[in-house]
């Protein structure tokens, strides 16, 4: 375990690259280095933040007075025991890169995570958010989670029943102490299929890339490249020379509203099955164009006017992203996002809420 210098700038360990000063900043590599790092801070009535892919974190510009724990642990298991009835159990550390991982068992003919292809950041906090796109999610191949409870100071592992997923949600996302996560995710463990076909492709955009229909199979391999070209024409993999994908990948999530607030949305306002009794999911990115804000929405108009100097913008490949174009600040970022908050709020009475994290800062 290392502690780095105080005042390690977390700008320098996000995806948005913002974010002020870290008070103290510890390395943790293994997951007997993690449970000591945050009990020693529990100790000290330190405030904590968990920190490893920084791709879904917006940090305020002062930084962070407390402990921050950057969980750098990697590596996986494979129990193929039961390869025999259809399938294996991966477990993997919660600092390990999400996309290696998928790319291995894509590789590996172990099916079910390649749609989530291309999603930045590490495994241990795919469960917290339920992450997800091209119409599937981690909560549809996750067997269990090991965690550390800060509350009971002991080790918990969750079934995947237990963990209670939603959109984007899920009881490790609600479950807190003194507004920091009550769980920190140690291990992640995946039950996958056996077969170089995919699972059923629920995605619309996904199957039609894919030239099949919606629930039918294909390639595994076929659907992790064809995820890939979409999440890079959307600028949503991490491109070091790319602004647009300065972020923190989608900024809103997609609202889940009642039924009749949906109708009075426009005809041709996408409406989803939201999962919840009498509830529809809408898509914030419609709803963002659709109230004027178009890609790039922040840089200089026709009138040569920029919000925040043209510093943060909305992406120039997807309104979804809300993008550091080199020099901002997260003021500026949250400054773009407020605009368009308010104004699809003013538009469609319906206000959209922020995907990631906000650290010492506020929408």
């Amino acid at each position: 375990m290392t502690v780095p210098l105080t005042g390690t700038l977390l700008a320098d360990l996000t995806t948005t690259r913002v974010g002020g000063p870290a008070r103290t900043l510890v390395e943790a590599s293994t997951e007997q280095e993690i449970v000591e790092a945050v009990r020693a801070a529990d100790a000290a009535g330190d405030p904590l933040l968990i920190i490893s892919g920084g791709s879904n974190l917006l940090i305020g510009d002062d930084g962070f007075p407390g402990t921050v724990v950057r969980v750098t642990s990697s590596g996986f298991t494979v129990n193929d025991d039961n390869a025999t009835c259809g399938g294996v159990m991966v477990k993997v550390q919660a600092g390990h890169d999400w996309d290696d991982l998928v790319k291995y068992t894509v590789l590996h003919a172990f099916t079910g995570l390649e749609a989530l292809s291309g999603i930045p950041g590490s495994t241990g906090a795919t469960p917290v958010q339920n992450v997800g796109a091209y119409g599937s999610d981690v909560s549809h191949t996750i067997a269990t989670v090991r965690t550390f409870d800060r509350e009971t100071d002991s080790i918990r592992s969750f079934t995947n029943f237990e963990l209670q997923f939603g959109y984007r949600d899920s009881l490790l996302k609600r479950s807190t102490v003194d507004g920091s996560p009550r769980y920190v995710v140690l291990t992640v463990e995946f039950q996958l299929g056996l077969g170089r076909m995919s699972t059923p492709i629920r995605y619309a955009e996904l199957a039609r890339a894919l030239g099949v229909e919606v629930g039918a199979r294909a390639y595994a391999n076929d659907v992790r490249r064809e995820v890939l070209r979409l999440r890079a024409g959307k600028g949503m993999v991490l491109d070091a020379p790319d602004p647009d994908t300065w972020s923190t990948g989608s900024f809103f999530t997609n609202p889940i509203v009642p039924q009749d607030a949906a109708e009075r949305l426009p005809a041709d306002a996408p409406r989803y099955p939201s999962g919840e009794d009498g509830r529809v999911k809408l898509s914030a990115a419609w709803l963002i164009d659709h109230a004027g804000f178009s890609k790039g929405f922040g840089l200089a108009d026709d009138d040569g006017f920029a919000v925040a100097g043209g510093r943060a913008s909305l992406s120039t490949k997807h309104t979804l992203a809300l993008t550091n174009r080199g020099g901002a600040s997260a003021s500026d970022l949250l400054s773009v996002a407020r605009l368009v908050r308010d104004g699809v709020e003013r538009a469609f009475g319906i206000r959209l809420e922020p995907e990631p994290l906000l650290i010492n800062c506020t929408l």
